[in-house]
């Protein structure tokens, strides 16, 4: 045997190791690759990390759901970018089409899925009502929730003396989505900035052009929103009340008495005119403490562009529509009231 035969022996091994690493690691690139999401699958899949798995059994976990190539290399992965210490415990929605990398950002920030709860708030909603649909939700508890929003500051707009609540007014009606277990200074400030965000910078132009403030016209506002049922009366309304603050008259509106009353009141007796309260319109004059309810945008813009009207007075229709008649004067106010009783005999 020449030198010349171990030396093609071993150049020999030395090609079939280099050709068995190429392919290892053709293959090993192959495991690392996405997983395309099959025809059928159009939703991100539920992944349940158990408490104190190691990165194989999450690695063989993500592999049975079909999101790894394979469960080994991602273990290997993950600690070649020690990673495999810090992936988190939890409930994670994965989507096909990750990449290794980023399956493993996703556990190792611990970017667990919540579930989440929607809750509608419908305008005209009163703090007490709002606190009240969030712990049927069981968003908020009820008490906790009003203690907070009884002392907490505004962001838009300002509280006032003699307000009942602080943030009576400035929770935004909308529909909203919180994260299972979310606390109740959350949801305050995703409504109050929900509203912060609705009152544009045109909107407090306007404002100032009126010479309001922006607490006076959310005030405002809420009385449009509990007076009004017929969509179209909102600018007529708020024209009524524009007109009388401009002559100094009282605005006299119901919905301010029954909030004074703190109780829920369809008819307003001439008994309930005489509470004692800065919220009563019938006795003191001008705009009240704070809002009464929590006004949508229309009734916003209503305050900040109402109809041009000599309108002084309104009164219920009493034809089931929840309209009303409008007057000038208060002898035309007064037939409209008589041309009302009427119409329901």
């Amino acid at each position: 045997m020449t030198m010349r035969t171990p030396l093609r022996i071993l150049g020999g091994v030395t090609f079939l190791l280099a050709v068995a690493f190429g392919l290892l690691a053709l293959q090993i690139n192959s495991w690392m690759q996405p997983v395309d999401a099959p025809a059928a699958a159009q939703e991100p899949i539920m992944v349940t990390i158990a408490p104190g798995s190691t990165s194989l059994s999450i690695g063989e976990a993500l592999y049975d759901q079909g999101l790894v190539r394979h469960a080994l290399v991602f273990r290997y992965y993950a600690k070649y970018r020690k990673l495999d210490q810090s992936l988190k415990a939890g409930n994670y929605l994965l989507e096909y089409g990750m990449s290794i990398d980023e399956i493993l950002a996703e556990l190792a920030a611990g970017n667990v899925h919540r579930p989440t709860v929607s809750v509608t708030i419908p305008e005209g909603f009163t703090l007490e009502q709002i606190a009240q649909r969030l712990s049927q939700r069981g968003l908020a508890d009820y008490d906790e929730f009003m203690d907070l929003a009884i002392s907490t500051v505004p962001v838009l707009g300002q509280s006032t003396p003699g307000m009942r609540y602080a943030l009576e007014g400035y929770l935004y009606p909308d529909t909203y989505t919180f994260d299972e277990g979310v606390t109740a200074e959350t949801i305050l400030r995703r409504m109050q900035d929900r509203l912060n965000d609705i009152y544009t910078q045109e909107m407090r132009e306007r404002t100032e052009e009126l010479g309001l403030t922006t607490h006076e016209v959310v005030t405002l506002a809420s009385l449009v929103e509990r007076e009004v049922q017929v969509p179209d009366e909102r600018e007529l309304v708020a024209s009524v009340l524009h007109n009388r603050l401009r002559v100094k008259m009282p605005l006299q509106i119901c919905a301010t008495v029954i909030y004074a009353l703190g109780e829920h009141k369809t008819t307003v007796t001439l008994k309930d005119l005489e509470v004692d309260s800065p919220y009563n319109t019938y006795k003191i004059r001008g705009i009240p403490p704070g809002p009464i309810a929590s006004p949508g945008l229309k009734s916003l813009t209503a305050v900040l562009y109402p109809a041009k009207t000599d309108y002084y007075y309104y009164s219920v229709k009493d034809d089931g529509t929840g309209g009303h008649y409008f007057g000038r004067t208060l002898a035309e106010h007064e037939a409209n009231i008589a041309k009302a009783r009427r119409n329901k005999k």
